[in-house]
């Protein structure tokens, strides 16, 4: 078969080239993992579109698709992808106002959600929604429609339809529409065809050692761009797709799947690390010795950088200590891809020497979303950078402001109603504006240093750039999440969210009361241990970028309270906004 030219494709493609007996796989309420084959993925997809043309959907029609990662999402994406129609899919965890502003603002035809608690969602809105017909569950609910009944639409044929449907798509067509919350503002909805998106995915598949031997587990949410893109990329290489249960059943899926691949979030990876520190810290003796021992290696791993005496050590620290954490993540894993938030250098570095490569890739939902990755091969790789460009991708330093410019196939169609906000973004020469500044190491390794529209300004009319001061002061452990303020202020404060583990174990270790949250961060003592974090990290910033005082918060800040994006990145906006009185006690001096 010829090279894939629609995402639909990539399932033919796969069948004959390396046909899978579990292209996909999902954990049943037996415990057991339903698999499905690659002819089987194709067999139920081609039913679903023909059921979803016999219920009258056409081409450029827009279909949401609402639901955790499951292979059921697969299937209907692909259905709806082969027939021309346009898949929107959308965070499951969104507010009822985002519900009803993409549902209108896309003119939703039809959508299919995964359990009865998303049913509610949608229900909920339905009458606000003129353009909205029927409502699909994958679960089995009663009173509910489900998507069993397309299928059976089509359980006799002929395909035909679906044959003549998918012909009918061009490479150039929209495949869907993605909203992106951003930190701030009405969602956006960015336009991807089947070009962008795949050109992605093929590029990625030249720099990553993915092959038809790799058994990959996926949990980072499939309706974000990053993850999704994986997932392509993934079946185009053969590899077969284990679905975790959900993000608090990683730890156990990892040891039960053991994966070669997976690709995650830097705030995974740091709870991580903050597990193994907590395990290092309630040590004693010569295992305490050995295992900060391993850890001081660990911080110091520099690929460019090793001597034949640092390789046997760390030889040694990977038998005794750094052995234990390849356990954890199923004992076979090659490689981490992460994106979406910059990720610590200590966590790449001690992750590395351990034997697990770590690699950090960047982009954003406007470009599909892959614009760099850090090579796997360790004489390619630059810890502290993104890596570099992908093929096909072009990537430029704007010279008046620093911001990253990027060019390819992989650019938006543009934002879905919204020509000025199009105009916005991508320049009459077809760059597109990332909102990021960046520097090119050594000409060739990307490093994203800030965003533009979070650089503020003091009273004093000094510019500060908050991101890598919170990058570098979340290297604590006993730091859960910061936000840097002061705009318009007369000195930079921080509101800290302590790990609420590692804070727990601090005030142990002093003796210390350690009931709750909200009575440690009282503490004078846990005051001071932050006072102490704030004098070790602020030798690394200026005078004017320096912590001058700041406010402990007791409540984590989630998705679900709309603090985090669904990447889990911070909305500066929101925070500021909900935790005015505590920025205001910083200030009032």
């Amino acid at each position: 078969m010829n090279k894939p030219t629609r995402l639909f494709d990539l399932i033919e493609y796969q069948l004959k080239k390396f046909p899978q007996e579990d292209t996909f796989a999902a954990k049943q309420s037996d415990g057991s993992w339903k698999k499905y084959s690659t002819q089987e993925v194709i067999d139920v997809v081609n039913r679903l579109s023909l059921g979803l043309i016999k219920l009258g959907v056409k081409k450029d029609d827009k279909i949401a698709l609402i639901s955790p990662n499951r292979p059921e999402w697969n299937f209907m994406d692909l259905a709806i992808l082969q027939i021309g129609a346009v898949n929107v899919p959308i965070y499951p965890t969104i507010t009822r106002e985002d519900y009803k502003f993409i549902f209108n603002n896309a003119e939703i035809k039809m959508a299919f959600v995964a359990n009865a608690d998303l049913l509610g969602k949608v229900s909920d809105i339905k009458e606000d929604v003129p353009s909205l017909g029927t409502i699909y569950t994958f679960d089995e609910i009663p009173m509910a429609k489900n998507y069993q009944e397309l299928l059976d639409l089509a359980k006799d044929g002929p395909f035909d339809d679906v044959e003549a449907a998918k012909q009918q798509v061009q490479p150039d067509d929209l495949a869907s529409i993605i909203y992106t919350s951003g930190t701030t503002g009405v969602p956006k909805g960015v336009m991807l065809s089947h070009k962008n998106i795949l050109s992605n995915s093929m590029s990625v598949s030249q720099v990553l050692p993915l092959d038809s031997s790799n058994r990959n587990l996926s949990f980072l949410p499939l309706c974000h761009i990053f993850e999704r893109t994986v997932i392509y990329t993934y079946i185009y290489n053969g590899c077969s797709i284990y679905y975790a249960e959900s993000l608090d059943t990683v730890a156990d899926n990892l040891k039960e799947v053991k994966p070669h691949y997976f690709s995650t979030v830097p705030r995974l990876l740091e709870k991580v690390y903050d597990k193994i520190m907590a395990t290092g810290n309630s040590l004693t003796g010569t295992k305490r010795k050995l295992f900060f021992w391993a850890m001081d290696l660990g911080d110091n791993w520099d690929h460019r950088n090793r001597g034949l005496a640092y390789d046997m050590k760390l030889n040694v620290a990977r038998k005794l200590i750094f052995s234990k954490w390849k356990e954890a993540l199923g004992g076979e894993v090659k490689g981490i891809i992460t994106g979406a938030a910059a990720l610590q250098q200590r966590l790449a570095r001690v992750f590395n020497a351990a034997g697990i490569p770590v690699r950090q890739g960047y982009g954003m939902t406007e470009t599909s979303p892959v614009l760099t990755i850090d090579r796997f091969e360790d004489n390619d790789a630059y810890i502290g950078s993104v890596g570099r460009p992908i093929p096909g991708v072009e990537i430029k330093i704007d010279p008046k402001n620093g911001e990253i410019l990027a060019k390819g196939p992989n650019i938006m169609q543009g934002y879905y109603k919204r020509p000025d906000a199009t105009a916005e973004t991508i320049d009459a020469d077809g760059w597109l504006h990332t909102g990021d500044v960046g520097t090119f190491v050594d000409g060739k390794y990307l490093k994203i240093t800030d965003r533009i529209k979070q650089l503020f300004k003091t009273s004093g009319g000094k510019y500060v750039a908050p991101q890598p001061i919170e990058n570098k002061f979340c290297e604590s452990v006993l730091i859960e999440q910061m936000l840097v303020t002061g705009n318009d202020r007369k000195f930079v404060g921080a509101l800290f969210v302590p790990s609420e583990d590692n804070l727990r174990a601090f005030c142990k270790q002093k003796g210390l009361p350690h009931g709750t949250m909200n009575e440690m961060v009282k503490l004078q003592a846990v005051e001071d241990k932050f006072q102490e974090i704030c004098d070790e990290y602020n030798v690394h910033f200026s005078k004017i970028e320096k912590i001058k005082r700041f406010k402990l918060l007791p409540n984590v800040w989630t998705i679900e309270d709309g603090e985090l994006t669904p990447t889990m990145k911070v909305k500066r906006k929101v925070v500021l906004e909900k935790y005015a009185d505590a920025i205001e006690e910083i200030y009032d001096v």
